[in-house]
């Protein structure tokens, strides 16, 4: 969530700022109700001024022998207006909070201006992909023919955009979870944690998922819970309403989860195989930074990200997405797009973002200075990696003539096996 105060105090830059993400957002609108705020806040402070000094003047009316009827004819009087203008306060901060809640973040000043992913900036390559001497299968195929993968069954047990992996495909998934996970925690640092797999509705408000993008959410209504789209909400929402002693800063953490999407809006976009399902589990980092501290963090989490493709072997691009594809609630967010051969192209595989102060507004989450003073941390995330697309990378980029997949060098001793064959 923005903060009133910049809203308020620098209306041009805001207003030019979200100019960059092609939206129109009640800026103005804003304003105005925030001015008519701060005037019956003005006028509540000055009627109980007033009242205070009428009610002092009680005692000494009394002992003079003077009737006091009349004041406390104006004392009720200015109870009653106090409790109208307090409701119309309260009114119009649920107003003006309902409005923020769907303003998104300001782009930081390095995000290329643009209209969509088209107008995205590739910042760096790593390896060169394979040339094969054979025509390869996509994952879809060749996880179906080793028998590792059954879509079919999937769709039959729940439908569409669901997988089962089988066999030497559950033990690769399971692998692959253990291999980023150790990584994480033992080589960069993280704290693993296990989290719950549905949230309130409060920490979806947090992480800003709620309530613009409710309609993409698995929802429980008995319990107003949802099931989790990305570990980013239970894990940042970990230490929401806290107050962190700076010395612990940065703080990262990570978590392996299910997450849980409607994909609404993505009809007919990578329906076959592990690309875009309902269901897919991945592996989240999550730093919580000062603020001037966040943006060098943000480049040593997706260099984290980038480790886990480094050491599989697997070519890949980071790009810096553009004002035009930039996630609602981020400043700056670096993509990594894995090669997939079977597309020709460059796949996301994770998402590396700074939200600067957004979602620890949203969240009340803050740390305190060593002087004492109170600031509001910086939350940043970034997928480390999907499980399920770097399977289907491992799949499509470690795939032989003979149908069968190499085990990466590095997987080997979480699999026990360097080769899955017919």
């Amino acid at each position: 969530m923005l903060d009133i105060k910049l809203i308020r105090s620098d209306k041009d830059k805001v207003i030019k700022a979200l100019s960059k993400r092609n939206g129109d957002f009640p800026i103005q609108e804003i304003i105005e109700l925030d001015e008519k705020r701060r005037e019956i806040i003005t006028d509540v402070e000055s009627k109980k001024a007033e009242q205070n000094q009428v009610s002092k003047s009680i005692p000494e009316l009394k002992k003079s022998g003077q009737d006091v009827t009349p004041i406390f004819k104006q004392m009720k009087e200015l109870s009653k207006e106090i409790k109208e203008l307090d409701e119309k306060l309260k009114e119009l901060d649920e107003n003006i909070k309902n409005k923020l809640m769907y303003i998104p973040n300001l782009p930081n000043e390095e995000v290329p201006l643009g209209k969509d992913d088209s107008d995205n900036v590739e910042i760096r390559k790593y390896g060169e992909p394979r040339t094969f001497d054979f025509e390869p299968k996509a994952h879809w195929d060749l996880g179906v023919d080793l028998g590792i993968l059954d879509f079919e069954r999937a769709a039959k047990i729940t439908g569409a955009r669901f997988s089962i992996f089988k066999g030497m495909g559950a033990k690769l998934e399971r692998a692959i979870a253990d291999f980023m996970i150790t990584t994480h925690t033992e080589e960069a640092g993280y704290t693993e944690l296990g989290v719950p797999y549905m949230v309130n509705r409060q920490s979806m408000i947090g992480t800003g998922q709620l309530p613009k993008f409710e309609e993409d959410a698995f929802h429980l209504p008995s319990k107003d819970y949802f099931l989790v789209p990305t570990a980013e909400v239970p894990v940042t929402n970990y230490r929401k309403e806290e107050i962190l002693d700076v010395k612990d800063l940065p703080i990262k953490y990570t978590a392996f989860t299910p997450c849980f999407r409607q994909e609404a809006g993505s009809a007919g976009r990578d329906t076959r195989g592990l690309i875009r399902n309902h269901q897919f589990d991945k592996v989240e980092l999550v730093k919580l930074a000062k603020p001037e501290d966040s943006y060098d963090e943000l480049e040593k989490l997706t260099n984290d990200a980038e480790k886990i493709l480094q050491l599989l072997d697997i070519p890949y691009r980071v790009v810096l997405l553009s004002s035009g594809d930039l996630g609602f609630s981020s400043a700056k967010t670096y993509d990594i797009e894995v090669w997939m051969p079977s597309y020709g192209r460059y796949v996301e595989i994770s998402s590396c973002s700074n939200f600067e102060d957004f979602q620890a507004r949203r969240a009340n989450l803050r740390y305190r200075d060593e002087n004492g003073k109170l600031h509001f941390v910086h939350t940043l995330n970034g997928s480390g990696l999907a499980v399920g697309r770097t399977f289907a990378a491992i799949l499509e980029n470690y795939q032989n003539e003979d149908g069968s997949v190499t085990i990466p060098e590095v997987l080997r001793r979480y699999f026990n096996k360097d080769k899955i064959t017919k």
